[in-house]
């Protein structure tokens, strides 16, 4: 296999409170299927002092930033100083990482969001993995469904190789250090290397190496 589509590919575990769920796995979309029993597993185990228990199967640090407009849904664990900004709709499974800023109008489903991820206006996430300090751009989405509601497969169109995931639903895993410009889709099946940038108004789908900058399905080029 050419693509550097694994867990240890793409992300620094070190990053995130779900380390211990995605070291169970070798490739990270075999995880979303574990997220909700994951954060229930988790939640108890965190520690009173540091951890508030508002609702059953939530689980929100005392120094994170929750607007009073958000919704939070359960079951979510919301790291140390994150910030959830107004409108926000976390409607879970979601682990909300270190720092991360969810923010106005944008809408979690079944994710995982390392530390200093920011997804901060008006996006969706859903069925997806951001690795550290990823950074979506406002109206960035993750499509994470087929329309002919098939499996989803990931592709690297520059080689021609596939790789059958056996899932229908798998938005976009992006890689630490992955920067993704304004209104960009990200078709299902979409993954993105480390330290990779995609340009603005992008339609991207399948594989994005590490160290490259997407700026259309045939104009990919290696960062210098």
């Amino acid at each position: 296999m050419t693509m550097k589509i694994k867990i240890a590919d793409l992300y620094d575990l070190s990053h995130t409170i779900a380390a211990p769920l995605l070291e169970r796995f070798e490739y990270p979309w075999e995880a979303l299927a574990h997220i909700k029993e994951f954060i229930l597993e988790l939640g108890p185990t965190l520690p009173a002092d540091e951890f508030d228990n508002p609702a059953e199967g939530v689980w929100i640090a005392k120094d994170a930033k929750i607007f009073d407009s958000a919704y939070i849904g359960s079951p979510l664990i919301i790291d140390h100083e994150a910030e959830v900004r107004h409108c926000a709709f976390l409607r879970c499974p979601a682990i909300v990482g270190k720092n991360a800023v969810v923010g106005n109008s944008t809408e979690l489903k079944n994710v995982i969001l390392f530390d200093k991820v920011q997804v901060p206006h008006y996006n969706y996430v859903g069925d997806s993995i951001l690795g550290y300090c990823s950074h979506t751009g406002a109206g960035a989405i993750t499509s994470n469904l087929k329309s002919d509601k098939s499996l989803v497969s990931v592709k690297d169109f520059a080689t021609g190789e596939v790789v059958e995931t056996g899932i229908k639903k798998f938005g976009a895993m992006l890689g630490d250090h992955v920067e993704v410009g304004c209104n960009t889709v990200m078709n299902p099946g979409t993954i993105i290397g480390s330290n990779s940038n995609v340009y603005p108004l992008s339609r991207v789908r399948g594989y994005v190496p590490a160290n490259h900058i997407f700026k259309d399905p045939g104009n990919v080029v290696e960062k210098y």
